[in-house]
């Protein structure tokens, strides 16, 4: 796919919560990208709900640049296709794409930000790689803990929905992490990572 930076366009950026749709996804370890863009858009004082490039979005503005809010309503493994649609019409290069994302090896409540890299086992960042054919967007991994036993299934795990001590650290976390979408595009990379990593 080929891309250019175009201003007139009216979006410079693209901001991608990974999640799944539906009330039985709702506050799980997978959905914490959904929650991240939730957060950002309460404090930007818009509404994540217009449905286009399947995915529900809101324009917003951070620093002066436009962003387009993303939470694709594609299921976790299909996200790549809501991102691909929307970087194509407005042309926006995979490092102007921030990917919000959960991540099983990091513990409950860590971020780690990246300016690019691999999937890491994670299928909806998988789909995202595919379908831009590049590695070379940021992203940021909210961490949830690793399953507690090893033949606990993974779907079961990630799916779930944390509890106490867990579910404060996570919750922190997405604040965090939408603090760190500011910061990444107001300051630069090198800058959110020494802030929030």
């Amino acid at each position: 796919m080929f891309f250019r930076k175009d201003k007139s366009s009216g979006v410079s950026w693209l901001i991608v919560g990974l999640g799944n749709l539906g009330d039985q996804y709702e506050g799980s370890r997978h959905n914490v990208g959904f929650d991240t863009v939730d957060v950002l858009s309460r404090g930007l004082g818009v509404n994540v709900q217009r449905l286009k490039f399947k995915a529900l979005t809101a324009t917003a503005d951070i620093g002066g640049e436009k962003m387009l809010l993303m939470k694709p309503t594609t299921f976790m493994n299909l996200s790549g296709e809501a991102v691909e649609q929307a970087a194509a019409f407005y042309k926006v290069p995979p490092e102007r794409i921030l990917v919000i994302s959960d991540e099983v090896a990091l513990p409950p409540g860590s971020l780690r930000i990246r300016k690019n890299g691999s999937a890491g086992g994670h299928n909806g960042l998988k789909n995202v790689i595919a379908h831009l054919h590049s590695q070379e967007f940021p992203r940021i991994r909210i961490g949830v803990g690793e399953k507690p036993h090893p033949d606990y299934d993974m779907a079961d795990w990630v799916l779930g929905k944390p509890q106490g001590a867990d579910r404060k650290a996570i919750d922190e976390a997405i604040g965090r992490a939408a603090q760190a979408v500011e910061c990444y595009i107001n300051e630069g990379p090198d800058r959110a990572m020494s802030k929030f990593n």
